[in-house]
């Protein structure tokens, strides 16, 4: 196992440096001027020529590229051009409400995917399965930028339940999560359903049934622990998904995370918050995935196996 995690580990840094050069380049390719952002166009040539100098943007692309790599050894992101503040402590002071918007979301996603699963593989081809798998239809179909709005329309302004934006207490992160966790559960809901319908036709589940267990016993105890297998790596999948997708979710509700601090830097031409942003949106992807795979190979034994020399 431990050789096993090791591999996983090690698979994450030529990814990462692969992710930070990629991510360097394409935002060099973006239209617009940082320094004139910050002094306006009308500023003098000099001055303009004299803060390009100061902040390291007169230097060739690969020589700015290797002073920042240099930098990302040792976790140095750099200074924001538009702040002057450390990159660092920018992204730790959006970090938590980031995590915070993911675990909800991931939370109303399992609460939501797991019960209609469930009950649509345990009534297959009754009304409660075409309607659960409806939802997830719908679900899926329902884009971030027009259910968020929806959901404003409807519970803030309409309703007056919850707080229009911001971060504020609990009530406002209802709608952000829902808005987030509603695609990913319709996702998961479908795994649920096909991966549960497999298992509870095996010969182990007809033997608890046979020895007289309650019918619900026999599927969640018996046949929902092993149907959750599969559902875990696309758990891990969406679970990044999630992460990425919460840059419009967090734009359109004003929720102060690293993807609305990534629209933010994107508008101010601020290169170095953008770069350090999407790199740490990345490195969360990847991680998320790199113990999804360590996970499921200590829940299923034959993982390690199969990838063994």
């Amino acid at each position: 196992m431990m050789l096993y995690l090791l591999r996983r580990l090690a698979a994450v840094i030529p990814i990462m440096f692969g992710l930070a050069c990629l991510v360097f380049f394409l935002l060099h390719l973006i239209p617009g001027d940082p320094v004139e952002v910050m002094l306006g166009e009308a500023a003098h040539p000099a001055e303009k020529e004299a803060l390009r100098r100061a902040l390291g943007l007169h230097l060739p692309l690969h020589t700015q590229l290797w002073h920042y790599v240099q930098g990302l050894v040792m976790f140095d992101f750099g200074t924001s051009i538009f702040s002057g503040r450390p990159i660092l402590d920018i992204l730790l002071e959006r970090l938590p409400a980031t995590i915070e918007l993911g675990v909800a979301a991931l939370a109303v996603a399992v609460m939501m995917a797991v019960p209609f699963g469930v009950l649509a593989a345990v009534r297959h081809k009754t009304v409660i399965d075409f309607g659960a798998m409806g939802f997830s239809l719908l679900g899926m179909s329902i884009p971030n930028f027009w259910l968020g709005p929806l959901l404003i329309l409807i519970g803030a302004v309409w309703l007056g339940w919850f707080p229009v934006s911001g971060r504020e207490g609990w009530r406002s992160l209802i709608l952000p999560a829902l808005t987030l966790g509603v695609s990913m559960a319709a996702i998961l809901s479908r795994m649920v359903r096909s991966s549960l319908l497999e298992v509870i036709r095996e010969d182990y589940i007809r033997t608890a049934r046979a020895k007289g267990l309650a019918e619900w016993t026999v599927i969640v105890r018996h046949g929902l622990r092993t149907a959750l297998l599969p559902v875990l790596t696309l758990l891990g999948l969406q679970l990044g998904a999630l992460l990425s997708g919460a840059v419009i979710t967090e734009t359109i509700f004003a929720w102060p995370g690293i993807g609305s601090l990534t629209v933010e830097a994107i508008q101010r031409r601020d290169y170095p918050v953008v770069q350090a942003a999407v790199l740490w949106i990345s490195f969360l992807y990847v991680v998320v995935n790199a113990f999804t795979d360590v996970l499921y190979a200590w829940l299923d034994p034959r993982v390690r196996t199969e990838e063994s020399p």
